[in-house]
């Protein structure tokens, strides 16, 4: 059954360098990454080698508390570097790509008369699993099991997000082929969440819920979803996979290949074209970036992600897993002095003391990574709940996370919840504290103590 949602509470971010809706394909990188660090919680290890000779989709590592879990190459060629940290721990998978790709052959599956057990195998081996993250914890889903409901959200509303509408264009037939395998290894729907006034391409999917959406940031979070549909309580497990990643999977089903093909929003205030990009994960960002008219001495932060929950990468970077955003804005390393004496007209605010944001809604602003502050205590001021749409006490959660208190983390709502949906909060924080990483260790203590 679908449904209407209409959120009220948010903070739309209006920046400079949205993408234009031109698509061409990146340079071909040479070398591509896999880092663990990207799936949260993971303890790899190998199966391949230095020297290994791989096709794109063989398997690289897997999990060792599930060896189920397999993650693979997005590219065939040769492994030349592992590169390893404190205790051995495994940071990196560097691989050198062949001119000519090969693939490794699944075979193919027809997701209407496949049984669920088989489906869950092919995306098991095939590394296609790494897309399915659960909730409770953000983890990659645990496969033994079961969901009570799958969620997918269709409506992006970050800062210079990439427009689902475009990048989605002419993968129906994925798209449909992922979310018919996806229904089959849960008992409840699959949701996919749409833009109200959006022409989506999952808007004509059969055998979901459609949801249209509406209202300001965080509307598009997949958890702002759940919390409206069909919120997680104890002992109770809801799958996540994000819209793009339907079209692997579904290629995968169909052709048998796993194409880690990827189309990235190069967005930003210090992007002279801002567009879209045929790439693959784990690709150099630099085979994009510097391509692209941004000076290599230029004074930036790249961010693999949004500019409210990527990643900080270095310019010799690479895509992480599941990002289809690179933003490149300009570093905020320089200081006005006695600045917070002054009105405040180019920068954006809820609040609308010194700062006057909210006199012009429409105007797009060039922001920095300068936070205006350093960190200090917690200031109760109210508007956290401003900001943030779920049923659940923020300011309480977070305090509830600091000191460790598992009783009052349960009966707060923590198994729903993301360090993502605690990325605005952490934006308007007067007391510069950080939010998602909070909700993180406070996540990761949940999956340690109670598992």
């Amino acid at each position: 059954m679908s449904k209407d949602i209409l959120i009220k509470k948010g903070l739309d971010i209006k920046l400079k360098g949205e993408a234009e809706k031109t698509l061409e394909k990146a340079i071909l990188s040479n070398f591509y990454t896999l880092r663990p660090e990207d799936f949260h919680g993971l303890t790899p290890k190998l199966i391949s080698k230095v020297g290994s000779k791989v096709n794109a989709g063989d398997p690289v590592f897997y999990d060792k508390s599930n060896e189920n879990v397999k993650f693979v190459t997005p590219v065939s060629g040769e492994v030349i570097e592992i590169n390893r940290g404190e205790k051995r721990k495994i940071l990196s998978v560097k691989i050198q790509a062949d001119k000519i790709q090969t693939f490794k052959n699944y075979g193919v599956v027809n997701p209407d008369t496949a049984s669920a057990e088989a489906i869950k195998g092919r995306l098991l081996e095939s590394g296609c699993w790494a897309f399915i993250k659960q909730r409770p914890y953000d983890v990659i889903a645990n496969p033994n099991k079961s969901p009570k409901s799958i969620f997918v959200s269709g409506y992006a509303t970050a800062p210079l997000a990439a427009d689902l509408d475009f990048t989605l264009k002419g993968k129906e037939s994925e798209l449909q082929a992922a979310v018919i395998a996806l229904g089959k290894l849960t008992a409840g729907n699959v949701h996919v969440g749409i833009g109200k006034s959006s022409n989506s391409p999952l808007a004509g999917l059969k055998g979901v819920a459609i949801h249209s959406i509406s209202g300001p940031h965080p509307s598009g979070n997949v958890g702002t979803l759940i919390n409206r549909i069909d919120p997680v309580n104890k002992g109770e497990v809801v799958w996540t996979v994000n819209a793009q990643d339907l079209v692997i999977i579904g290629e995968l089903l169909l052709t048998g290949k796993f194409n880690a093909e990827r189309i990235v929003a190069l967005v930003g205030s210090s992007i002279e074209k801002p567009r879209y990009f045929v790439t693959k994960i784990g690709s150099e960002v630099a085979t994009i970036i510097y391509d692209k008219g941004v000076p290599q001495d230029a004074n930036v932060r790249i961010i693999s992600g949004n500019v409210l929950s990527g990643k900080h990468i270095k310019p010799d970077g690479y895509l992480d897993y599941y990002s289809n955003v690179i933003t490149v804005i300009p570093e905020g390393d320089d200081y006005e002095l006695f600045g917070w004496t002054k009105p405040v007209f180019n920068k954006i605010s809820n609040s609308r003391a010194l700062t006057f944001s909210w006199l012009n809604p429409k105007k797009e602003y060039e922001l920095d990574t300068n936070t205006n502050g350093e960190h200090r205590a917690f200031v109760t001021t109210g508007n956290y709940e401003e900001v943030f749409p779920l049923d659940i006490y923020p300011m309480q959660i977070l305090k509830a996370c600091m000191y460790k208190d598992l009783d009052e983390m349960e009966a707060l709502g923590m198994y729903e919840v993301a360090p993502e949906d605690f990325a605005l909060t952490e934006f308007i924080c007067v007391s510069k504290q950080p939010h998602q990483d909070i909700i993180r260790k406070g996540l990761d203590l949940m999956l340690k103590e109670i598992g």
